[in-house]
């Protein structure tokens, strides 16, 4: 489980050390409270001095807690989701990166500044410029045209109308819905809908997308559609992203990590894999329980040292003739692959080095054990 990214404490230099782990996160959460309700101040001492559950919360003080205690460090160009049952907290959680709710207690950082300490100004500024928010429901405005829908951001911020309708544009082309600007909102298709709050979001383009359930609405053949296009232009634009969602193969599907709320608590954050394989948590035991690992072991965690797979094979093969894939392909892909050619394949780092090779018998142990092979 994911540790807070850097601790308060710890001798010389560990100010430093905490300035630099700060400045190379793009979102991070320390310590976050969220509590509900008038007496809230003394309901967060009690919890802190008496360690009192949230039933006991509710009880004592009538309040409710929300999110409790998160600590979270999401990377530059991260897919970061965020998943758990109604109630969790989840949706609480995303709210108070961009101060749509004030936490208890706590501290946020978004790209090294301390969105606690920014004025009303400021916040406004860091809400329109750096961050870009997707709802469930669509949030569109009827009595605009699909182009102008796209271009408020933009136009909040006082750009020229040559500007926006340009960004409008160009976003509009990013979700396939080029020709549609004059259109009005409904006379698109829910998932079309969705794809203009997408737009909506990239116009300005914002370093940090925030999306609340935006998929969940859609019937599952365009929720998983849209799920595809959303992965693409997300790694092609290198957006940072919390992707909040209570379907744990759509978690699995988009996320780099997941972290999973109970209580407003996170009890597990780790790769879809571990998720799945190695759960640290009796309720993400259960959540994972029927998901198959044919989706989430990939070859990077199976495949064999290439050093190793070579003193197993006389004559040593040539790995620059051996089909490559990439280190993320799944285990069911990698059947397919097999079934298709018995040849061992070459696999590849996310810049195209071989890293390690798979034939049909680590294949067959990976999918009895899922067990890694050693890492070269």
């Amino acid at each position: 489980m994911d540790a807070a990214p850097v601790s308060a404490s710890g001798g010389a230099g560990s100010a430093d050390r905490e300035a630099v782990a700060t400045h190379a996160a793009a979102i991070i959460m320390k310590g976050v409270w969220k509590i509900f309700g008038a007496r809230g101040p003394e309901a967060l001492a009690a919890i802190l001095r008496d360690g009192l559950d949230k039933d006991e919360v509710a009880q004592r003080f009538g309040c409710v807690v929300g999110v409790a205690d998160v600590n979270i460090s999401v990377r530059p160009g991260e897919i970061f989701c965020v998943m758990g049952l109604s109630g969790s907290g989840k949706s609480t959680l995303i709210r108070h990166i961009n101060r749509l709710l004030e936490p208890s207690a706590g501290e946020i950082f978004v790209d090294g500044e301390n969105v606690m300490a920014k004025s009303p100004g400021e916040l406004r500024a860091l809400r329109s410029r750096k961050m870009a928010m997707v709802f469930q429901s669509f949030g569109l405005l009827p009595h605009r045209t699909v182009r102008d829908n796209v271009a408020l951001p933009l136009e909040i911020q006082a750009a020229n109308k040559q500007r926006r309708f340009d960004a409008a544009e160009a976003a509009l082309a990013k979700v396939n819905l080029s020709g549609w600007g004059d259109r009005y909102c409904h006379e698109l298709s829910g998932g079309m809908q969705q794809r203009v709050g997408l737009a909506r979001a990239l116009a300005a383009d914002p370093a940090i997308l925030l999306m609340d359930e935006p998929f969940s609405a859609l019937d599952p053949l365009i929720r998983r559609q849209l799920q595809d296009e959303f992965l693409g232009l997300s790694r092609s634009m290198g957006k940072t992203v919390i992707f909040i969602t209570h379907d744990l193969d759509e978690a699995i599907r988009i996320g780099d990590r997941i972290a999973i709320m109970k209580d407003g608590v996170i009890v597990q954050i780790d790769t879809p894999e571990e998720i799945v394989t190695s759960p640290k948590h009796d309720y993400v035991a259960k959540f994972v329980a029927d998901i198959s690992r044919l989706k989430v072991i990939t070859a990077g965690r199976i495949m064999e040292s290439v050093d190793n797979f070579r003193s197993r094979y006389h004559p040593e093969p040539d790995l620059e003739r051996l089909r490559r894939v990439d280190c993320r392909e799944s285990l069911a892909e990698l059947v397919e692959l097999a079934a298709q050619d018995a040849a061992p394949l070459a696999v590849t780092d996310r810049d195209g080095f071989v890293v390690g090779v798979i034939d049909r018998q680590i294949l067959l142990d990976g999918l009895r054990k899922g067990e890694t092979r050693e890492r070269p």
